[in-house]
């Protein structure tokens, strides 16, 4: 199995498991800059050097070492349930990707005939139902995830402790886990951490929103996506991502985390 979604910084100085939406192309930039002085030039997840990844195989044997060796700092980022599956639907279901292209090929078409998703016309710009339609995708996510139909879960909404298990489980330890909605604080001590051969000002450093103008804009607060039966699914689906990394279930309109990550938690529970 190895370590899927990891990087790592070309000079080795930390490793990070990737969440997806989880402000990963800004954390993916940041590593890049740190040992080149320059960010990349297009999208992070594109780049095939400049830093090491485990879908490169020339850079499996490294991760694998380094992380086995469990001496250089490793992290990973997390985000509120509740506005990590909105970005989802807004970007990879209503948006045209950077290819021109809708997310998935047949997927959307399938969306809107099976689960009667409106996702604002050819061009993702028209106006649509964006609470009726996002609720009836979040059954949609919930059939992949539980049941696998009509497809297999798609890794921008499924479970962030999905994706922090394996590297668990697969013998990886993580140093730090901190909060997109506290990125400035997380990231600030992970670049402590690497000792960056280029200085970062984190107050200076761009987001790196891959998923900004794909898609419509949210119309309205958070909170009023996510009647009773939505939050029901949620749970169904995200369970474990409230508990272990400290969100507030109760309260959709509260992004902000509850408390701080127990590490030793994650790995108890994520490690079995």
């Amino acid at each position: 199995m190895g370590f899927p979604g990891t990087w790592m910084t070309e000079s080795g100085s930390v490793v990070y498991r990737v969440v997806p939406k989880c402000a990963c192309s800004t954390i993916g930039q940041i590593m890049f800059y740190a040992d080149h002085g320059a960010f990349f030039d297009g999208d992070i997840h594109d780049a095939t050097e400049g830093m090491h990844k485990w879908s490169m195989e020339a850079s499996q044997p490294l991760i694998e070492k380094t992380v086995k060796a469990r001496k250089t700092y490793t992290f990973t980022c997390v985000r509120n349930p509740y506005t990590r599956i909105l970005s989802s639907f807004f970007d990879k279901i209503c948006g045209i990707q950077r290819n021109g292209r809708r997310y998935r090929g047949n997927m959307v078409p399938l969306l809107v005939q099976k689960y009667g998703v409106e996702v604002g016309g050819p061009e993702g710009k028209d106006d649509f139902d964006q609470i009726a339609s996002f609720r009836r995708f979040l059954l949609f996510a919930r059939d992949t995830i539980r049941f696998k139909k009509p497809m297999e879960p798609d890794i921008h909404w499924s479970a962030m402790s999905g994706h922090i298990s394996t590297f668990i489980v697969n013998g990886g330890r993580y140093d730090q886990i901190f909060f997109t909605e506290k990125f400035d604080d997380g990231m600030q001590k992970v670049v402590d951490k690497m000792a960056p051969k280029h200085a970062i000002d984190l107050k200076q450093i761009p987001r790196f929103n891959e998923s900004e103008g794909h898609g419509p804009k949210r119309a309205h607060p958070v909170e009023d996506y996510f009647d009773d039966l939505s939050r029901h699914l949620v749970w169904e689906i995200y369970k474990k991502d409230f508990q272990l990394f400290q969100y507030d279930f109760d309260n959709p309109a509260n992004k902000m985390p509850l408390a701080e990550v127990d590490l030793a938690e994650v790995h108890a529970k994520l490690g079995e």
